[in-house]
């Protein structure tokens, strides 16, 4: 066929999964896949719409598309295609339009309008599906660790959050695809795997007959041969619980890296977020995890400057931060985003406050993750080698611990990409490089 198609993701390690699915089914169809700033006959964007950039991003990358080549079709698909198909519809730039679970259609939908050049939309209602949408990968962009997405959808309904309306409710992908996906993997030699979905503490919720949940399948994931290393998503702190952490605890795949999803740290903020924990429940929770293992990554999501975040409020969501210690902190500014319950609230923030919090925020996070990483001098560490780099005019491989810290070793004869090697951290390094030897 020798048709071109050039890939381009936005958003979240779930829709980096689905890209990369897409991509192989193009593949497999004869597409040549070539770089996104090249000229192609296809343009496939899987959108965004977490925030109200998200979208822009979305539509701008759309529009550079049909820059990059007048003439090739282009398609916008996931989130931002499933919430603002009706723009969409009327975007002359677009020829076609996938929604959320229609993804495995791409070849499908690329072939009908090849014959009859109609602008086609496959957008379902999301939130009256069951079914989840099975794509697979067999391989992935990174060498070494492999994304698998095992959930979509979430039932929650933060009052900021687009995403229930976008992605619909909880839908589980049964165990055995899964644990499939992770044998080729594997088998092709990757080591390690990352569990990820759109709610991964729902998973097995929506199951009726089958009792799994997500520390079976991840019991079921540490009996495949081949992979060394098991990383956990973004978890929620209900989750947490002496079953959990007692089972996971007894698998030493299971990497001591947890992100453990707080927003803040503010009780009266968390309700009106409806966030559904306390500040006191969460801080039980990293106790409970720190009472497994002795020094586990704790890593975390923070929002600053929600509606009616007082001054006081920004304070005891910064004091709790502060005493948890957490390794990292993802800090956002919080995004009106329309369609959200947030969105309407009374207290709107200037984005002048939001900048000066968040500053805060950055500023403690830079003292804690390099506190943390100091903490590993002289440790022995075991890492994955990733990549290779230069370093002080010198050759290093650079990999991830098991805490998800980057760590360097000097480059020798016998070492390569996606060894597991272990060394003694002995220097902290420029842009929190750790030095092994």
């Amino acid at each position: 066929m020798n048709k071109k198609a050039a890939v381009h993701n936005l958003g979240c390690k779930v829709n980096a999964y689905e890209t990369e699915a897409m991509q192989q089914l193009l593949e497999e169809a004869g597409y040549e896949i070539v770089p996104f700033g090249e000229k192609a006959d296809v343009y496939l964007i899987n959108t965004c719409t977490v925030t109200n950039i998200a979208d822009r991003k979305s539509r701008q990358m759309l529009h550079k598309a049909r820059k990059l080549n007048p003439d090739a079709i282009v398609v916008a698909a996931g989130c931002y295609a499933q919430t603002d198909t009706e723009k969409l519809k009327n975007d002359q730039t677009v020829n076609l339009i996938l929604g959320n679970n229609q993804k495995h259609q791409i070849v499908e939908v690329l072939e009908a309008y090849e014959k009859e050049h109609k602008k086609d939309l496959r957008v379902i209602e999301i939130n009256r599906t069951k079914e989840y949408e099975n794509l697979s990968i067999s391989r992935t962009a990174e060498h070494v660790r492999a994304s698998i997405k095992v959930q979509d959808g979430c039932n929650q309904f933060c009052t900021y959050c687009i995403i229930p309306y976008a992605r619909g409710r909880v839908r589980s992908r049964k165990p055995e695809e899964i644990t499939a996906e992770i044998r080729t993997l594997a088998d092709r030699g990757y080591q390690e795997v990352v569990l990820t979905g759109i709610h991964l503490s729902s998973y097995g919720v929506d199951f009726k007959e089958e009792k799994e949940n997500l520390l079976s399948l991840i019991q079921a994931v540490h009996e495949i041969e081949g992979i060394r290393r098991i990383r956990l998503g973004s978890l929620e702190p209900r989750i947490i619980t002496e079953e959990f952490m007692e089972g996971i605890a007894a698998l030493p795949k299971v990497c001591p890296h947890f992100h453990l999803s707080l927003q803040s740290g503010c009780d009266r903020t968390l309700e009106r977020m409806n966030r559904r924990y306390s500040a006191a429940e969460y801080r039980e929770k990293c106790e409970m995890i720190r009472r497994y293992y002795p020094s586990p990554a704790l890593t975390t999501d923070v929002i600053t400057g929600f509606p009616e975040e007082t001054e006081e409020d920004f304070r005891e969501s910064f004091e709790f931060v502060k005493s948890i210690h957490f390794y990292e902190t993802h800090i956002f500014k919080y995004s009106r985003r329309q369609g959200t319950k947030a969105a309407s609230m009374d207290g709107q923030l200037t984005e002048a406050v939001k900048a000066q919090r968040s500053e805060i925020l950055l500023k403690l996070n830079e003292q804690r993750e390099t506190e943390y990483e100091e903490a590993m001098l002289g440790k022995e560490l075991e890492i994955l080698l990733e990549e290779e780099i230069e370093l002080d005019g010198r050759s290093f491989l650079l990999g991830h611990s098991r805490e998800y810290i980057k760590t360097a070793v000097e480059k020798k004869e016998g070492l390569k990409i996606n060894d597991l090697v272990k060394a003694k951290a002995v220097r902290l390094m420029e842009n929190h490089i750790l030095l092994a030897e």
